[in-house]
């Protein structure tokens, strides 16, 4: 793996004074620590909201629909600033940018239960997502740019929680402050971590200077195409199950001229000196495979994590501090999978495209296993497929980020972590869109097949009502059935390209 920078591709056409790399020590494993906690918290507050968000409608007096665009909006911005926040971190510093985003991100956090009206609270966490989805990229460019060689694996394991790690911990943490605390801490359970990543970042990061003399070169053309582009897709992705699609003229006008304006940014991008994405790296092979086998992990991994809590709780009435238990089983030990993975990747004599190939495999075993499912099944049922998904998860992440960094040159490594920060957010939306669209259709069909089958049998316990509970719950248990089908499927897939596409990397330092 190359060695990777962040400084030379944003560069200006003047050129800047040299500036000495700093030691690796302590401090910069402090800043990374800080760095790390940060996003952590940035990514546990948009899932712990999105989990206790019917705890979140009922204390505010808002309808359902008003809750949806609390998450569009957050994600929406979220997914921008990923895309030009690498830029943003050379022009500010990347410790002062980054300082200045978690600062933001929690008085903004804070700010959220007082929010006097439905409108205020939507500015904020429109807002708080833009802070918050300007951190995994920094912390991409520190574990790269600050770390020898021998460790870069293991900053890229601690990136690779965000993925792995955090979405396990949302449903058990919404379940804490809901069932036990309040809802007010679903917003406030950032503060704490936030403060200590503050500290850590101010202590353990070196000062670059400022280099406002890029604005010269600014690209504002590409800002004014591609922010909104992302924020209408993401937009019109997360709200189109609710809206029906395509028969909504909302969701039309949104996806079309999302589609529009990041066509239009793409062919601006391939111009410009100084681009936000340089699309000429797509055509590095492992890079370009990296992303969309990581589009489809992020897929399953999201999948695994939301079939179990939606199944326990439509069928057998389980609140999120009862479906806790079975996300921790897999969410905690990646703190020590993840290690052990980038322990193995580390060594010159393992090739990671059988890593990732056995991490595919394992999340598969785990998809047709839980495809099985009847609803007689309870939490304690699916602790054999999450214990498939301790190492499942971790292998089928880690080594993609390290195909997709081992091919590229020092002056190119901003330019991949925008690259892969933005196809992360990205993926996880259309994930989301893909699984309710998925979870609609399927729901419906069963429940008319069902239906249908039923015809004039007489009813067990004389009762409408009761009749029409158990077809549901046979509907969600097939419908979970079948997406958990699907997503083996999807595994499969990715399996199979690994045959084709990519190169073998070698680890940037075998341990000696």
């Amino acid at each position: 793996m190359t060695s990777l920078t962040v400084t030379a591709p944003f560069a200006a056409a003047k050129p800047a004074t040299a500036v000495t790399p700093p030691v690796f020590g302590p401090r910069i494993i402090i800043g990374l620590v800080g760095v790390l906690l940060a996003v952590l918290v940035s990514g546990l507050n948009e899932m712990v909201t999105k989990v206790a968000l019917a705890d979140i409608r009922g204390a505010l007096a808002i309808g359902y629909d008003e809750g949806t665009w609390l998450v569009a909006s957050y994600t929406a911005t979220s997914v921008a600033a990923m895309a030009f926040a690498p830029w943003c971190s050379v022009t500010f510093s990347l410790r002062r940018f980054t300082l200045y985003a978690i600062s933001a991100f929690t008085l903004l956090g804070v700010l959220c239960p007082f929010a006097p009206n439905y409108e205020s609270l939507l500015v904020i966490r429109t807002l708080q997502g833009l802070a918050g989805g300007a951190l995994p990229p920094m912390l991409m460019t520190v574990a790269l740019r600050f770390l020898p060689a021998n460790m870069k694996l293991y900053g890229l394991a601690g990136y690779a929680l965000t993925a792995t790690f955090g979405p396990g911990l949302g449903t058990p943490l919404a379940g804490l402050w809901t069932e036990y605390v309040g809802w007010q801490w679903t917003f406030w359970q950032i503060v704490v971590p936030c403060l200590i990543a503050m500290a850590a970042v101010a202590y353990g990061l070196p000062q670059d200077p400022l280099r406002l003399e890029r604005f010269k070169q600014f690209n504002w053309r590409g800002l004014l195409l591609g922010f909104p582009a992302i924020c209408m897709l993401v937009i019109g992705i997360l709200q189109g199950n609710r809206l029906d699609w395509f028969e909504s003229s909302l969701i039309c006008g949104l996806l079309g001229g999302g589609l529009l304006l990041l066509v239009l940014f793409l062919l601006n991008e391939w111009s410009q000196p100084i681009p936000f994405f340089k699309l000429q790296m797509l055509g590095i092979r492992n890079l370009s495979f990296a992303l969309l086998t990581l589009a489809g992990v992020l897929v399953v991994l999201l999948a695994v994590v939301l079939i179990p809590s939606s199944y326990l709780a439509q069928v057998q009435g389980y609140r999120p501090v009862q479906t806790a238990p079975i996300m921790l089983l897999a969410a905690l030990p990646q703190l020590i999978a993840l290690p052990l993975v980038a322990a193995l990747c580390n060594l010159r004599w393992i090739d990671c495209r059988w890593v990732l190939g056995i991490g595919l495999s394992m999340l598969t075993l785990s998809c047709l296993g839980g495809s099985q499912l009847t609803s007689a099944w309870i939490r304690d049922d699916f602790y054999v497929l999450q214990w498939l998904q301790i190492f499942g998860q971790p292998m089928a992440v880690l080594p993609l980020l390290m195909l997709s960094t081992g091919s590229i040159t020092p002056m190119e490594g901003p330019y991949a972590s925008a690259w892969f920060n933005t196809v992360k957010g990205l993926a996880a939306v259309i994930a989301t869109g893909v699984i309710d669209a998925l979870t609609t259709a399927r729901l419906h069909f069963h429940s008319t097949m069902l239906v249908d089958n039923l015809g004039n049998s007489p009813l067990v316990d004389g009762t409408s009502a009761g009749l029409a509970h158990r077809l549901h719950q046979q509907a969600v248990v097939l419908m979970s059935s079948d997406l958990y089908l699907c997503m083996a499927g999807v595994a499969v897939a990715l399996i199979l390209l690994i045959f084709w596409l990519p190169t073998r990397i070698y680890p940037p330092r075998a341990p000696t």
